[in-house]
């Protein structure tokens, strides 16, 4: 069983129901580990420019970041790790770039639970095949490629 547990420190509206996000987290390939356990938390620009600043040495606010969870040796855990997601950037990307805020916030869950589970975009191969397992997830949730010019 995946257990999902979801911390909400912003007060930004149109957030999605806890219900929806753990659909979409179990629409990615954690649902075959079994076993495993994430913190998604959504935050304001504070929180989000501070963590961006501290872990990627950015000065602004992102979207999403993900907090891969490394057992120390000889202690074996399940936990995946955390995703913190940026309620203000994510409603603000999704008006800018004529997306349904439903499914910017579907599609940036889904990208931060594959980098969770060792996924990533550091070069064009990796960036290719990420991207068209994101394409394949949200199709089968019935939403667009995110990557289609608008």
């Amino acid at each position: 069983m995946v257990k999902v547990e979801i911390q909400r420190v912003s007060e930004c509206p149109g957030q999605p129901a806890d219900g929806q996000l753990k659909t979409w987290v179990m629409a990615t390939p954690v649902a075959e580990l079994g076993s495993a356990g994430l913190v998604i938390r959504i935050v304001d620009e504070g929180e989000g420019r501070e963590l961006n600043h501290q872990y990627r040495g950015k000065e602004m606010p992102t979207n999403v970041l993900s907090f891969l969870f490394e057992a120390p040796p000889g202690f074996p855990s399940d936990y995946l790790g955390d995703l913190v997601i940026c309620a203000p950037v994510v409603e603000r990307e999704a008006l800018e770039q004529g997306k349904a805020p439903e499914a910017h916030w579907t599609h940036l869950v889904v990208h931060g639970v594959l980098h969770l589970l060792g996924h990533d975009h550091q070069n064009d191969a990796s960036a290719e095949a990420m991207e068209a397992l994101e394409v394949a997830i949200l199709a089968r949730l019935g939403l667009p490629d995110p990557y289609e010019a608008c």
